[in-house]
């Protein structure tokens, strides 16, 4: 058995011209802009932990009202008891509105931002 190797002819990159930076990295050239920047992480990450306890909230009232609900145990859909059932397949749409919200508002801090650093 022979090998064979299949080669392309070398080619280089070609040079990056006229690239303008990120607004970050801009930014980040002075102190203000440092400045702008942690203001950014901290906003997005205090989004993302409401976001995260508002989720985990709702999952645990729904929980509890399953376990706890009179007669909810008992209640059968299609075959399938409501708890499991509300557990295993209801909650999606809590977890598609969760992120929905949480994309929404953390384009808009984003937003906030570049305003910013093209005002400065």
């Amino acid at each position: 058995m022979t090998r064979v190797r299949v080669t392309a002819p070398r080619q280089s990159a070609a040079p990056a011209t006229g690239r303008v930076p990120y607004p970050h990295e801009a930014a980040e050239d002075s102190d203000a802009g440092r400045i702008f920047v942690r203001s950014l992480i901290r906003s997005q990450l205090r989004l993302a932990l409401v976001v995260a306890c508002g989720f985990l909230i709702i999952l645990a009232v729904l929980a509890t009202i399953l376990v706890y609900g009179p007669g909810v145990a008992e209640t059968r859909l299609v075959g399938i008891r409501l708890d499991w059932l509300a557990l295993g397949v209801g909650i999606y749409p809590v977890i598609g509105l969760s992120a929905w919200l949480y994309n929404r508002a953390a384009a808009r801090n984003e937003a906030r931002y570049r305003d910013l650093v093209e005002d400065k």
